[in-house]
């Protein structure tokens, strides 16, 4: 029984990774499509596109798959339309929340994210009520084995960047939006491709969650909206001592 147990947990813990790649690459598949839609095919004079085919370079998706997604877009009639949509709303002891949405239904977007704020424990607000606890940055992300972090830094310092990071896994060079694409070209030009790179909601300030309870019904939420098919990213403003993390994961 122990062993047929122990299968079970593994098959399982599988099943979870296999959906969680398979939201992964609905998400690369859908921001390709997107970028290829509003700035043309050719990812050489399309920043957007050339970060989106990287990444899902980097998450191991075919190259068949991305053309796919190349020319899904090429042969969609002009009312499929796909809307980029940014929803604010509060989870748990007041913890901040912006989801960003690409969506063909602005209206069904609207009400699954509604609806799923409103069962686990959160609520949606209005344009701009959780904003100012965030910033947009550019991060782009490079393997420890590409160089030594001091000759990383160095030549990386050169160029109009905010902050350049180490930690367990990644060298992070953080940027503005506005010259986000620009300095990955610089630093391709020795470097190669980064491993992964976007812009992203980055919290301003933090909310601590100490009790558990709360802990968990705010996890569920994020989790929760993160598995909505048309949600691209959710971002937070919460702190969870990692004590406390651990017995939630």
């Amino acid at each position: 029984m122990a062993g047929h147990s122990k299968f079970k947990n593994i098959m399982h813990r599988k099943g979870a990774q296999d959906k969680k790649r398979a939201k992964l690459f609905s998400r690369l598949i859908r921001e390709i499509s997107v970028a290829s839609k509003i700035g043309g095919s050719d990812p050489d004079s399309n920043p957007r596109l050339r970060t989106a085919i990287n990444n899902a370079f980097s998450s191991n998706m075919s190259k068949d798959s991305i053309n796919k997604a190349i020319k899904k877009n090429n042969s969609n009639s002009e009312n499929e339309q796909i809307f980029e949509i940014i929803y604010e709303g509060f989870g748990p002891c007041g913890v901040a929340v912006i989801i960003e949405s690409l969506t063909d239904n602005k209206n069904r977007s609207v009400s699954e994210i509604r609806s799923t704020f409103s069962k686990y424990n959160g609520n949606l607000g209005i344009n701009g009520c959780v904003m100012h606890n965030f910033s947009k940055i550019g991060i782009i992300s490079y393997p420890h084995d590409i160089d030594h972090f001091d000759s990383f830094f160095e030549f990386c310092a050169s160029f109009d960047v905010k902050d350049i990071l180490e930690n367990e896994k990644f060298f992070e060079v953080i940027t503005s939006p506005e010259v986000f694409h620009e300095i990955i070209l610089n630093i391709e030009e020795k470097y190669s491709l980064p491993k992964f790179s976007s812009i992203e909601w980055r919290p301003v300030n933090t909310i601590d969650v100490n009790d558990e309870d709360n802990a968990k019904k705010l996890i569920t939420l994020l989790e929760k909206l993160e598995e909505l098919d048309d949600v691209q990213t959710v971002v937070s403003n919460f702190n969870i001592d990692d004590k406390l993390m651990e017995k939630l994961v």
